[in-house]
């Protein structure tokens, strides 16, 4: 086993939070600066709630002047930096360094252009991912990957986390809906990456920065591609009496050469939670429920609808039902996307995991989902990207409970374990932050993380942007398999947990 691979930050280097900040404030805005107790508290953690760290300060600035001054004061100091967007990540991946500083990019907030001649927008990080859609509204466009939390997350955090949403079976994620960006590296340099024209030169860095996590830039701007807003659009609800049966439903749609605009699934126990939350129409006695939306010219979307639901019967379905108009496609949607604070409402705390596995293998995950969520004795509700295969089981459980937490968190790594045993992977688009270290030494062996390593270092040579985020250590995953052995989840001493 090589040594640890990540550059360790020598934490005697850091300067007290007093001492820090009057050198923060020499560079920036008094107004920019968080510090007190109080202030602090909001960004602890981000919708990843399990696991909550203090910062030594929280710094908001309003210019890309503003962010290369902090970062080239960080970088010669060796105070790490975590950059955040609006904190709506489910990973961890936003969970500030307790001696160091937490970079906000709510305040650049502004969509800067809009070309409706090449279907472009220009935005900085922190716009909202719906105000891009809306903003273009106007020019019959609209911006397609579209997260369950697209009124509130921020679209430099979608790019940091490749996030995806309800459409992007047929649309793509947010890797493939970004043509440039702009960042700054830990040291100050300002890069633009990728190109307004259809390629760009040299290696494709656009591309390696999605999904990056924060770990290798700063992303000051960002420039998307708009689509034209489809003619026509028809939701069709499918119900069935098991899960198995809806998962088998998916791979014979998909296997027909129908690619949906969107393919969800939901189990019993997630759609009953969606309907006492959004009042959606969802029958609440159905054990499994697919939405399927079909898009494009009214004659092609007429013609797949009729050949979906036809593959629909031949699957079991129960209950078929389709949209009468656009308001209760948007209702029926809106249960979908209401159903993680829907499941919220359950129990005390939820556990959300992503995962992503081959659509065939969609009932014998469910199958032995269901099987550890006996074992453990906690009720797993799902709700699926079915289309794509990207899961995502939420499982209940109470924090207030002695070392519930904790075999939460191995029955979490045992299903993510399945889904690479059966031939996907251990994120989809929350991505790995903190939550899933221990399971991508499941996914990846020692050579793959000295790349991931070396690619980290290449960028940012003394590890202090998001360090201890999405790519474990080597000896992080010696301990992980050491402790898979002799049973249990590794956990995270260095963290407040709740």
């Amino acid at each position: 086993m090589h040594t640890d691979l990540s550059p360790p930050i020598d934490a005697s280097a850091i300067p007290d939070a007093a001492a820090l900040c009057r050198g923060l404030r020499a560079l920036l805005p008094r107004a920019s600066i968080l510090s007190t107790p109080a202030e602090l508290a909001p960004y602890e953690c981000d919708g990843l709630s399990a696991y909550r760290q203090r910062p030594l300060a929280v710094v908001i600035p309003r210019s890309i002047e503003e962010v290369q001054a902090l970062l080239r004061y960080c970088s010669a100091r060796g105070v790490p930096v975590v950059a955040r967007g609006a904190g709506t990540g489910l990973s961890g991946g936003a969970l500030p360094h307790a001696g160091g500083v937490l970079l906000v990019m709510a305040r650049f907030d502004a969509i800067l252009s809009i070309d409706p001649v090449a279907c472009t927008a220009r935005v900085q990080p922190g716009v909202r991912n719906l105000a891009i859609s809306e903003a273009a509204a106007p020019h019959g466009l609209y911006y397609a990957p579209d997260p369950s939390s697209q009124i509130a997350c921020s679209i430099g955090g979608n790019v940091a986390e490749n996030a995806g949403g309800v459409h992007c079976l047929k649309y793509g994620l947010t890797v493939h809906n970004v043509i440039a960006a702009e960042v700054v590296l830990m040291n100050g340099d300002r890069l633009r990456l990728g190109a307004d024209a259809p390629d760009a030169p040299g290696y494709d860095l656009l591309a390696l920065l999605c999904g990056s996590e924060g770990l290798l830039a700063v992303i000051v701007e960002i420039t998307v591609r708009l689509l034209p807003r489809p003619p026509c659009a028809r939701l069709l609800l499918a119900t069935f009496d098991s899960p198995v049966r809806a998962g088998d439903a998916v791979a014979s749609i998909i296997a027909a050469g129908i690619v949906p605009a969107g393919l969800e699934m939901m189990d019993g126990l997630a759609i009953r939670a969606a309907e006492a939350f959004a009042r959606a129409g969802y029958p609440e006695d159905a054990a499994a429920l697919l939405l399927c939306e079909l898009d494009g010219t009214e004659e092609e979307t007429q013609i797949q609808l009729a050949r979906v639901e036809g593959l629909l019967r031949e699957a079991g379905a129960g209950e078929l039902r389709v949209a009468a108009d656009e308001a209760e496609r948007l209702r029926l949607w809106s249960g979908r996307k209401s159903a993680f604070p829907a499941v919220g409402r359950l129990a005390p705390d939820y556990y959300c995991m992503d995962g992503t596995i081959p659509r065939a293998r969609l009932g014998d995950v469910l199958l032995r989902i269901a099987a550890l969520s006996e074992e453990y004795g906690l009720p797993v509700a799902n709700v699926f990207h079915a289309g794509d295969g990207n899961l995502h089981p939420l499982i209940l459980y109470d924090a207030g409970k002695p070392g519930e937490l904790q075999r939460t968190e191995e029955l979490g790594e045992k299903i993510l374990a399945f889904c690479v045993e059966v031939g996907g992977t251990v994120t989809g688009e929350h991505g790995v932050g903190v939550e899933k270290l221990g399971a991508m030494c499941v996914q990846f062996g020692e050579p793959e993380l000295q790349r991931f390593h070396a690619l980290k270092g290449a960028f940012d040579p003394a590890g202090l942007l998001n360090p201890g985020k999405a790519i474990p250590t080597l000896a992080r995953c010696a301990e992980s398999r050491r402790m898979h052995v002799h049973g249990g989840a590794l956990p995270f001493p260095e963290l407040e947990r709740f």
